[in-house]
């Protein structure tokens, strides 16, 4: 046997609006054994599978479109304003489970956007929670993953920009730093979750104390790869996995302290299993 030292990050699991999504979600299912969510209700292909055993129904906003009279959950990323009108039209309840930091930030944005800033985000393509943002300027906003997407030249000379809050704080403040050396105005607003940011700070230290981290996440999970990066970056034996079938045993030798964590879409159940899995070699 390989005797394994295996230990979970405490810090890692579920952030407080991915947990009170899964807990209404878990409620309504144990009543009723039935309930309509819009979207994967998390970044997590096994925590999905869990919950659609318990009777949760995926759909997407195109089958939302031809379907009335029913109870549909808004995950914790939120929803434009269309999504809204459309539950109004379609005779739909909507369970809203949105993350209040998500949702704050959309009232920022729309109050920007009501007072004609020139808006930016800086955020993943098509990622439900900047679709959402996006959906509050009436599609105005203009969204970029990497700062090489911007035209520098013809950017205006002021600009108000948001972040995803998910993203990487580092980078965030590089970008502004890099717009500003350009000679644009930047009216910034961190928008990001600090939950989600402090866990940056608390893997670089964790990632550091094992000769091997196993990562646990989606591979959907926006959040899941900027905090893998940073294990990555502090410990060069790190590994994503999104479940324990993926472990090869030969990643390992004798007697090594293994780290496991993950994201804010990673049920701490999960990496339970990861665990019991590797103190099985």
């Amino acid at each position: 046997m390989l005797k394994l030292d295996v230990i979970i990050d405490n810090n890692s699991g579920f952030c407080f609006g991915v947990e009170y999504a899964i807990e209404i979600a878990e409620d309504i299912l144990k009543e009723s054994g039935e309930l309509y969510c819009l979207g994967d209700i998390v970044h997590n292909n096994m925590e999905v599978k869990r919950l659609q055993k318990m009777g949760l129904k995926i759909i997407e906003h195109k089958d939302l479109k031809n379907m009335k009279d029913i109870k549909v959950l808004i995950r914790a990323h939120g929803e434009p304003p269309s999504t809204y009108e459309l539950a109004i039209n379609n005779n739909i309840t909507l369970i809203d489970a949105s993350c209040p930091v998500v949702l704050k930030l959309q009232n920022r944005i729309k109050k920007s956007h009501d007072k004609k800033e020139k808006i930016y985000i800086y955020g993943k393509h098509g990622h439900p929670e900047v679709q959402g943002l996006v959906g509050q300027t009436k599609k105005d906003a203009v969204v970029f993953q990497e700062i090489d997407e911007l035209d520098f030249d013809n950017l205006p000379k002021e600009i108000t920009l948001y972040t995803q809050t998910t993203k990487s704080r580092d980078n965030y403040y590089k970008i502004i730093e890099k717009l500003n050396k350009s000679g644009i105005k930047v009216i910034p607003h961190d928008t990001l979750c600090r939950q989600v940011s402090n866990r940056d700070m608390q893997l670089q230290e964790f990632s550091t104390n094992f000769d091997k981290i196993l990562f646990v996440s989606g591979t959907k999970s926006s959040n899941g790869n900027v905090l893998y990066n940073v294990c990555k970056s502090h410990n060069q034996e790190s590994y994503f996995i999104s479940s324990s079938s993926e472990i090869k045993k030969e990643w390992f030798k004798k007697n090594e302290k293994v780290g496991v964590c993950g994201a804010t879409s990673t049920p701490m159940w999960l990496m339970k299993e990861v665990k019991e899995k590797l103190l099985e070699y």
